[in-house]
């Protein structure tokens, strides 16, 4: 690493402020430093997926989910969009989902990028558009050192414009990361619609003041997106139901982070929703660290002098928090279809249901 980057190991190298200066100072290729440039700038760089059996996977993937949807996605003319279609975490089950979250190529562009070793730890399958309001990932999974995650939806067919899009605001991924304490609100043990709901109004409020414009992404088969944390991004109306947008979606963390959910934080006050990460690569569970140190409650007695110190005391409260055991007869797929907004908000279904669903009396089961 150059002495440039070295200078701020805690910011992604594609979001540093120093990136003007140090772009040019590391082993990058030209291509890397194109899609490094785009990142910075745009927040999100269009890339074709590096796998060459790509197109095999997505017609075998289609036709392995195809029949959990319950809707007929294969006749022209029928109603494709009859609510929320989605498959999350079908890596755990899917060789080709998984294949395409672990892809090598992909983790060492991101690593290079970002400056630290990335991995994959969640994927979305969706046969049709979202409609998904604009939003940052930034609300949802989010790291400490800040904006050390990020997306890459990948287009299983091309893109139709009446289909629904990816929409998404270039440069909105520069703006501060909302938390509860900067929109008024507890965080921690509360209820809402869904996640991002509460900041929605402030998302709209910045896009009016910004003046940004959105943009869609009308790929093909095989393109994939990468995006910042902290872009705005959602999906675009659905003009026409008879049609699918079928796609992967990504989500990657980087190593040496503390992992948690910020829209149920409350980070002044220590109470961190934190996330147990599981890599899809290697199925290990990546450990919450700072620095090499893991963030975990101190044990008894005086705690020792270390740069974590605070944190652990920060910390210690929410990992004592007992939760409640999973109902043997917990069904995530049917916890989903239940809560519409855990669904929408990408979060594991067995995670929210013991930290938060248990104690709203949310349904698992019809």
């Amino acid at each position: 690493m150059s002495t440039t980057a070295s200078l701020l190991p805690g910011v992604p190298l594609v979001e540093s402020p120093l990136f003007p200066t140090l772009v040019d100072t590391l082993d990058w290729s030209d291509r890397e430093k194109e899609i490094a440039r785009s990142l910075n700038e745009r927040g999100y760089a269009v890339i074709d997926f590096p796998d060459p059996d790509i197109l095999a996977r997505i017609d075998r993937i289609k036709a392995r989910l195809t029949a959990g949807f319950g809707v007929d996605l294969d006749t022209a003319d029928s109603n494709k969009t009859p609510g929320a279609l989605r498959v999350q975490d079908a890596w755990r089950t899917d060789p080709d989902v998984k294949a395409i979250a672990a892809n090598p190529g992909v983790a060492t562009l991101l690593g290079r990028l970002y400056g630290r070793e990335a991995f994959a730890f969640q994927t979305l399958n969706f046969p049709v558009g979202t409609e998904q309001h604009p939003h940052t990932d930034s609300v949802h999974f989010s790291s400490q050192p800040e904006r050390f995650m990020c997306g890459v939806w990948l287009a299983f067919e091309d893109t139709h414009p009446d289909a629904g899009p990816l929409v998404y605001y270039p440069g909105s991924h520069k703006w501060p990361i909302l938390t509860n304490a900067m929109i008024g609100r507890r965080g921690w043990h509360s209820t809402a619609p869904s996640a991002q709901t509460p900041f929605e109004p402030v998302w709209r409020a910045m896009v009016d003041a910004s003046g940004l414009q959105s943009e869609t992404f009308i790929a093909r088969k095989g393109q994939a997106l990468i995006w910042a944390a902290n872009l705005l991004h959602g999906g675009s109306v659905q003009n026409d139901p008879t049609r699918t947008r079928w796609s992967q979606v990504t989500h990657y963390y980087f190593k040496d982070c503390i992992y948690y959910t910020p829209a149920f934080s409350d980070e002044p006050l220590g109470r961190l929703d934190l996330r147990s990460i599981t890599n899809i690569a290697t199925g290990r569970t990546e450990p919450n660290t700072l620095l090499g140190e893991p963030a975990v409650p101190v044990a008894s007695g005086k705690p020792k002098a270390g740069p974590l110190n605070g944190l652990k005391r920060m910390f210690r409260q929410d990992e004592r928090r007992a939760l409640p055991p999973l109902p043997q007869d917990f069904d995530a797929a049917e916890y989903y279809r239940l809560n519409p907004d855990v669904a929408a908000a990408g979060a594991d279904a067995a995670e929210h249901y013991r930290k938060h669903g248990a104690a709203e009396g949310r349904p698992y089961r019809g």
